[in-house]
């Protein structure tokens, strides 16, 4: 039970920010005898799954180091990351009763968005830089994290669920203040717009 809940946390955490490669790295790791996954996750060791994981998480690596775009990106996932969280959560305890079932889903989907909300919102105010190295450094660093966290929870469950905690607390304590600083710079930008158009409506 113990390894199942690491296995469905750790897929859906990452799926709030690198989604293909959790699922690539599983169906991998599953197809070579190295990781042992609950039926409902079989299907991830398919070869066509595990292709078109790969070209979609090659797709993302690119687009999350081209700063402004990655969060164009990050949007357009925020439809993806968490219903798959939630999915691969469900189906890791696809073989227990279906309030198991349920409970994991919820809890998959909720690790997703709170995975793809502080994401989002750090991008968001590193891309406010002129430079790109910030946003270099962010997206390599979240690279190792994924993969990081992803072995963690396949071989040393207990260690990810202990750090999972230490993540949700710094969230709760992070989110807050990343959505007054996205809302701050939103409203910057706004006046900015404001003031170009300004002179024009005069004329």
């Amino acid at each position: 039970m113990l390894e199942t809940a690491a296995l469905a946390a750790g897929l859906s955490w990452t799926s709030g920010f690198r989604l293909y490669l959790a699922v690539f790295t599983a169906g991998l790791l599953a197809r070579l005898g190295w990781l042992h996954l609950p039926p409902g996750l079989q299907p991830l060791t398919s070869w066509w799954v595990l292709g078109l994981a790969a070209v979609l998480a090659l797709a993302e690596f690119l687009a999350d180091k081209m700063p402004g775009f990655d969060s164009v990106w990050d949007g357009i996932q925020t439809f993806v990351r968490i219903p798959a969280g939630a999915i691969l959560a469900a189906a890791a305890f696809g073989q227990l009763d279906p309030q198991w079932v349920v409970a994991a889903g919820l809890a998959g989907g909720t690790l997703a968005g709170t995975a793809h909300a502080v994401k989002a919102g750090t991008r968001a105010l590193i891309n406010v830089s002129p430079e790109p190295f910030s946003n270099w450094v962010a997206s390599f660093s979240e690279d190792l994290g994924a993969t990081a966290g992803l072995l963690l929870s396949f071989f040393l469950p207990l260690l990810f669920l202990v750090l999972l905690l230490v993540f949700l607390g710094l969230a709760a304590w992070l989110l807050p203040r990343l959505w007054r600083g996205v809302r701050r710079l939103h409203g910057a930008l706004g006046r900015a717009a404001a003031r170009t158009r300004q002179p024009a409506g005069r004329e």
